[in-house]
């Protein structure tokens, strides 16, 4: 298979699919490529996307690779789907979500304790999703279940990893840099969270349920 061939495989495997693709999976269809060689023609077409201005981009989300369309058109992309409903998370609940990315592993009642409210329900919905999950539990009384975040989590938000996430320090007022901050401010983070979801603009039509 020649090198034009392979990316053209490539492209053709990213395109098709809804979901990040990991390297093994490449590897795997391409008759057992080298990973540094499939991800070294991946990142040879990402650039040809990104200089030739083309109308999709090839980014890495979650530990895998996935076709999405360039930010830049993202307002011409809301006026074809104008009548699409798009599911978004509410604020209260990117502002509980945040606190699981940034304190986690965290319990049920550390994350009611910064915010005040009882969050069972929110807990449950994004259990649910696949957004967080269940990593352990505490060495405390009762054992309590502490809570993390998922890789679903990271696609949702079209983070390459939890590294992306912006740091805490950036969302401090000047007159605050300096002091010992142990929890980020939910107002300020959820925002961040809000911003990036829904990033994966629609390459095609999704079909409706």
């Amino acid at each position: 298979m020649t090198e034009d061939n392979v990316k053209s495989v490539i492209e053709a495997l990213l395109f098709a699919s809804e979901k990040p693709l990991m390297l093994e999976q490449f590897r795997d269809v391409l008759d057992n490529m080298p990973t540094d060689e499939v991800r070294k023609r991946i990142e040879e077409l990402k650039e040809e996307y990104d200089k030739t201005g083309r109308g999709m981009r090839i980014t890495e989300i979650a530990g895998g690779f996935q076709m999405i369309t360039a930010p830049v058109f993202a307002a011409f992309l809301r006026k074809l789907f104008k009548q699409r409903k798009a599911e978004r998370l509410s604020t209260p609940a990117l502002e509980t979500l945040a606190i699981i990315a940034y304190k986690q592993p965290v319990t049920r009642l550390e994350i009611e304790s910064i915010r005040n409210v009882n969050v069972d329900n929110m807990i449950k919905v994004f259990v649910d999703k696949g957004l967080i999950r269940v990593t352990g539990r505490k060495k405390a009384p009762g054992r309590p279940r502490v809570y993390g975040t998922t890789r679903q989590f990271l696609e949702h938000f079209g983070l390459k990893s939890l590294d992306e996430l912006p740091k805490i320090e950036g969302f401090l007022k000047p007159e605050a840099v300096g002091e010992k901050i142990e929890t980020p401010a939910p107002e300020d983070t959820s925002g961040i969270l809000a911003q990036k979801e829904g990033i994966n603009e629609p390459q095609q039509p999704a079909q409706e349920s």
